[in-house]
């Protein structure tokens, strides 16, 4: 790991005081103010940690000098040896802190989770997992709100997606993109057999409308009556919504509301979301070399986790993380060891490679 050069750790606090300075001048307005507070929150840590490395180092030049002081060498080799001990975790914290930001971290996220093979096990699955980030989401102190869902008639979802909101929402949950396989003996197994199920799951970050500008002319819209469950006013209502990107050819549906203004508000939100993720993804392929460095690749054709029943354990099969725990991890706290552990992976393999 490469050591911040002294005139970076200057360059990091003059442009925060510049940032405070502005902040505090009341003289900031509109979108001003908006850009220089997002600027202010994103450097507050990083000016934060840097800060404490200049004192450490600055310290140890002062307590340098304190060694040809007789009286003073055996306090100063004391205190010398302390400080050396703390730097090098403070100049990892820094390095960290330094890395380059996915601008995506901050954002709301939409989770969408698909049963895949096993038919009514890997619905029954998809609940589970769905059930798991709600209680994760609860005490990250998020809120969830289903757009769409697709119930599976013996319970469960064969297809559900879901906007989660509050702070830090696609960074912590970014990961969690992939194929989820699940081992466990089926409620309908009368033989006692383990059966092997998978659903997948796909977080993508929900921009604002000013990341993804999109013209009505791009658009193709069908309405039509909405089927399945939902109560009277199936079949009898042009309610559902089907909207087409015509330049991506990404095709979106919606029929949970009743009315279509609102099925067409969600399908939108949900175009939107798919759309910006496809831009991030063109512009990571164009990074190739960086995306490597990440833990997984965030392609849903990726086994990425087992949930074990008969063994009541979890593994991530990017990290080689087996928790023995797995009631605590589908209860949702146990979650937090997995995501942690990621996020940390993911840390050391980007210092890793700016370091090569």
């Amino acid at each position: 790991m490469s050591v911040v050069p002294p005139e970076r750790l200057d360059q990091i606090a003059n442009r925060f005081a510049e940032l405070e300075a502005r902040m505090a001048s009341g003289t900031l307005e509109g979108d001003a103010f908006v850009q220089a507070s997002r600027d202010y929150a994103e450097l507050e840590p990083v000016a934060k940690v840097a800060a404490e490395v200049k004192a450490m180092r600055a310290e140890i030049l002062e307590l340098e000098d304190m060694l040809a002081d007789p009286e003073m060498k055996a306090m100063a080799e004391e205190e010398l040896s302390a400080i050396r001990d703390r730097l090098p975790e403070a100049e990892r914290q820094l390095a960290i802190a330094m890395l380059p930001k996915d601008s995506a971290d901050s954002k709301p996220a939409m989770l969408e989770i698909r049963a895949g093979t096993g038919g009514d096990e890997a619905a029954l699955f998809a609940g589970d997992l769905y059930r798991m980030y709600e209680r994760f989401a609860a005490e990250q102190g998020w809120r969830v709100e289903p757009v769409s869902m697709n119930a599976s008639e013996v319970g469960g979802f064969k297809e559900i997606v879901a906007n989660v909101t509050g702070q830090g929402v696609f960074a912590k949950l970014k990961f969690e993109s992939g194929v989820h396989r699940v081992q466990r003996v089926p409620v309908t197994e009368s033989g006692g057999r383990i059966h092997t199920s998978a659903a997948t799951v796909a977080v993508l970050p929900e921009p604002d409308e000013v990341d993804v500008q999109i013209e009505d002319k791009d658009l193709k819209i069908d309405i039509y009556r909405a089927s399945g469950a939902g109560g009277q006013h199936v079949n009898t209502t042009d309610s559902a919504v089907r909207i087409t990107h015509l330049p991506s050819g990404i095709v979106v549906t919606q029929q949970d509301e009743r009315s279509q203004h609102k099925n067409r508000a969600k399908a939108m939100q949900v175009l939107r979301a798919r759309l910006y993720e496809k831009m991030r993804d063109e512009a990571q392929g164009a990074e190739a070399e960086a995306r490597k460095a990440m833990v997984g690749s965030g392609d849903r054709s990726e086994r990425i986790r087992t949930y074990n029943f008969p063994q009541g354990r979890v593994t991530d099969h990017r990290i080689g993380l087996t928790l023995h725990k797995l009631d605590e991890v589908l209860a949702g706290p146990g979650l937090t060891e997995l995501v942690d552990a990621l996020i940390a992976e993911d840390e050391a393999k980007r210092l890793a490679a700016l370091s090569e």
